[in-house]
This record gives structure tokens, sequence and C-alpha cells, in this order.
């Protein structure tokens, strides 16, 4: 999805609009919410990032479409989710740090259900601590610029997989329906 998004567009409209987060840091928040809320609309998004005043204003386009493909990318069956950070044309210290925004934000949007995120069961557990680790990320100065590309690739899938299951598994909390045995706060 991040590949047909365009990175410096999106901030581009986030910093017209006074944005309080960078695009990565707001993506993952609008992802880790549609995981946990139902209904998550764009206005609820628009509320946690952007200032007050700026909510007056008609909704940006840009953010609409990066909202409307979020949402399709999440529920679609063909696992097309991308993260929404800067391209490999980008320097990998920018790369790593909007990473480890995307990842903070995912967990506060996550964290805006009644359910702990630190308590989720079994992998969902696992995959939310790992994501918290990955928001202290950085790049190894003293790894080879391969090693840290494909370190960083690494992570990105990673993240992007996880994502996609913490979305379906949270499915039934979404739809009011908890199954037997699950513990989520």
């Amino acid at each position: 999805m991040s590949n047909q998004h365009d990175y410096a567009e999106i901030q581009r409209s986030l910093a017209h609009s006074h944005a309080l987060a960078d695009p990565a840091e707001a993506h993952g928040q609008l992802t880790g919410a549609l995981c946990a809320l139902v209904p998550y609309r764009m206005e609820d998004w628009l509320a946690e990032i952007l200032p007050e005043d700026s909510l007056a204003n008609d909704t940006d386009p840009v953010l609409q479409t990066l909202y409307n493909a979020t949402v399709a990318a999440l529920s679609g069956a063909d696992m097309d989710f991308d993260l929404l950070i800067p391209g490999d044309d980008c320097p990998i210290e920018e790369r790593t740090q909007a990473l480890t925004l995307w990842c903070t934000g995912f967990l506060y949007g996550l964290g805006t259900s009644a359910a702990d995120p630190q308590r989720l069961p079994g992998e969902l557990g696992e995959i939310v601590r790992d994501l918290t680790e990955i928001t202290r990320a950085d790049v190894d100065a003293s790894d080879s610029k391969e090693a840290n590309e494909s370190a960083l690739a690494e992570l990105v899938e990673f993240v992007r997989v996880g994502v996609q299951l913490v979305f379906d598994e949270l499915g039934p909390l979404r739809e009011g329906h908890i199954p037997t045995g699950h513990v989520l706060h």
C-alpha cells in the first residue's frame, strides 16, 4: 500500500493541517485503531492526529485516500497491507526512524480499545511485545549497509504480517463477540 501512496505528499498534507504526528506515526495509529475498534471513522482518526482548529476544514483528499486504502488493505483477502514509511531512496536512518514511529503509533492506536495490548493472548501478545521492542530499533553503525538494509527489510515484513494477523485475530473483538477462553484485559 505505501508504494501506491506518496509519502512526501502525505507528509505535505499533514504539515499543511498542522498534524500532531508524522506520516508513519499517523498511519500506525490509524492501523492500530482499525485493528481494535469498529467503527473507527475518518473523523475519529483526524481528531487524534490534527489540532482541533484543523477539524473544521474539509477533509483532505490525500488523507481520505490513505484512510480508505488502509481499511481496504486490512480487510482484503490479498494480504496487500503495507506500512507507510519512506521509500528506499531515503536514507536508512530515516526509514528506520519512521518504522519505530509507525510501531509507536500502532501501539497507541491499538491501546485505544478496551483491551490491554500488552495482555493479548498467545501469539498476539508476542507480536505486540515485539512491536514494542521495534520502537527502539536503530541502525547498527558497525554493520555493513547491506546488513542494515536486510535487517530493516525483515523488520518491515515482520511488522506488516504481524499487523495483518492482529487485525484478523481481533475481528471477534471488533464485532463484539469474544471467543470463549480469550482474556483480553
